[in-house]
């Protein structure tokens, strides 16, 4: 029979609850050790450190792997004779092979070693490579040095997908992301301007322009490497380890925050069948998919846009490098405006939606248009459109998800597909299809109507399995409470707040169900709490 507990008795750790939007009804606004103010400054001092130098890293990465088309461009083609038959695209091919095949490992790898160690240590290894780049004497061994270079990214970008998505709430998570993915908008932006001043040295120590491109960006690479051994947070339940970070009281706070929303803060132990049990699970796949159809497209713009505007469009070399930054300045504020509207409003499949019709959009004006200028205006809503969906892809499958080693498989599943959309690009955009590039253009609007049928599929998927689990027929993600997430719903879990009309007196209740599953069938039972209405 139904209770009521006195508003100034605080329930168990275990049956506290949020509200829909997010905020603690006033009998929880304090936590028992920190207040609202006090957990602000924590998760502001987690921003600072993690977001900030995972973004800044990938920011180099990012840049180390697509500066091959700033090089092309700067006279590499000539020197190392890409122009002969494939070679250019079998080299953007080749970093591909590795970075897809190493990331699974890598991940296990991250959660065991932790990222300070791990990311700092591959860093720095390549930024060793992208320094040999700088003076390979045949297109044979810059495609070796692809082949490195594609072994030792594999392990950050999915590891920091996995790292960010640990340590914040499913609502905090896609902002974050953006701004992680939007530091890399931010090298995409730059790097054009960047090439095009180190082209400038051209002839100093006998070195060609494109030569000292990769040399001066390796160098830079290295001392982020050497910044993240110092800066870099571990995992929450580990963190108080970290380097002048938060204490393990405020560490223990996270993890009981990532519990009260999902319950996965805490570490599981590794075992290999834990780890693949995931691969039995379609939307994994789902989003795996969703994230191949974008990663088609923007690193087809990475690595041909240089290349488009020069054969396609007309500009010369240095205004080709100088307007690749433009259009990235627009992809970063549409990537956050969405993510913000994401987050407050509770959204993620309407967002993926909009970008992908944002670059449906441009596409074919970039493709098809007969002025040159109406073209370029399509770059800028090709390239938002795209990019904006990287985190908004990484929102929708982190939410969806629960478990650290289900995460992490995850996290290396859906990255390696997006390895797989970088072999794609490079097929698709041909040398021989200049000036207007047509193939490429009908594979990037192909991928992105794709994009929009599977988040349908998939949202109706969930919203049919939500369904189940409100009438206790189906328990998500080994979770009575959990819920998929599509869209902003009126109950947060299977524990939510009731409307104020709901109770005599105004009084505001929540329904806390208990689930016993020792029969095969769900027994619920609800105790009403008493909060002040």
């Amino acid at each position: 029979m139904a209770s009521m507990t006195p508003i100034d008795e605080k329930p168990p750790a275990e049956d506290r609850v949020e509200d829909i939007a997010g905020k603690r009804p006033p009998s929880y606004v304090e936590d028992d050790e920190f207040t609202p103010q006090e957990q602000k400054k924590i998760i502001r001092r987690i921003d600072l450190r993690l977001v900030t130098m995972t973004g800044l890293a990938y920011c180099i990465s990012l840049m180390d792997r697509t500066n091959l088309s700033m090089a092309a461009v700067a006279g590499l083609k000539e020197e190392l004779h890409l122009h002969v038959g494939e070679r250019y695209s079998i080299i953007v091919l080749m970093f591909f092979v590795p970075y897809i095949i190493f990331q699974p490992p890598m991940t296990v790898i991250i959660r065991k070693i932790g990222p300070t160690y791990f990311l700092s240590s591959i860093i720095v290894c390549w930024a060793g490579i992208m320094i040999g780049m700088g003076f390979v004497q045949d297109w044979g061994s810059l495609m070796g040095t692809r082949v490195l270079l594609g072994v030792l990214e594999a392990g950050y970008f999915p590891g920091c997908v996995y790292l960010l998505s640990c340590w914040y709430t499913r609502y905090d998570v896609q902002k974050r992301f953006s701004v992680f993915y939007l530091i890399g908008c931010v090298a995409s932006a730059l790097a054009g301007i960047l090439a095009f001043g180190l082209m400038q040295l051209h002839g100093r120590e006998g070195l060609t322009g494109w030569r000292w491109i990769f040399i001066l960006e390796g160098v830079i690479t290295g001392v982020i490497g050497i910044m993240c051994y110092f800066f870099l947070v571990d995992f929450p339940d580990r963190a108080h380890k970290s380097w002048r970070f938060l204490n393990q009281r405020e560490c223990a706070w996270v993890v009981r925050r990532i519990n009260e929303d999902r319950n996965d803060g805490d570490m599981e132990a590794f075992s290999l069948k834990k780890f693949l049990k995931p691969s039995m699970d379609a939307k994994i796949w789902g989003f795996a998919m969703i994230f191949f159809c974008l990663t088609t497209v923007t690193y087809a713009i990475a690595y041909f846009l240089p290349i488009i505007l020069m054969n396609g469009m007309g500009f010369g070399v240095g205004e080709a490098q100088c307007l690749v930054a433009p259009p990235y300045g627009f992809a970063g504020i549409v990537m956050y405006g969405t993510a913000w509207v994401g987050d407050k409003y509770r959204m993620r499949a309407p967002i993926l939606i909009f970008n992908a019709l944002l670059a449906i959009i441009g596409l074919p004006m970039m493709g098809f248009a007969k002025s040159d200028a109406v073209r370029y205006v399509g770059v800028f809503f090709t390239v938002a459109g795209a990019n904006a969906n990287i985190p908004s892809c990484m929102a929708y499958q982190a939410n969806n998800v629960r478990g650290q080693w289900t995460r992490a498989f995850s996290s290396a599943t859906l990255v390696g597909f997006g390895g797989l959309g970088g072999i794609v690009s490079s097929l698709v955009f041909r040398e021989k299809d200049a000036p207007e590039y047509r193939p490429g253009i009908y594979a990037a609007l192909a991928c992105n109507i794709l994009i929009v049928l599977l988040v349908l599929a998939l949202s109706a998927w969930f919203r049919f399995c939500n369904k189940q689990a409100d009438r206790g027929k189906r328990v998500i993600e080994g979770d009575a409470a959990f819920r998929n997430r599509m869209k902003a719903q009126s109950y947060d879990a299977i524990g939510a707040w009731s409307p104020p009309s709901s109770l005599p007196g105004g009084i505001r209740g929540v329904d806390m169900p208990r689930h016993d599953f020792s029969d095969g069938k769900p027994a619920i039972c609800s105790d009403w709490k008493a909060v002040s209405g």
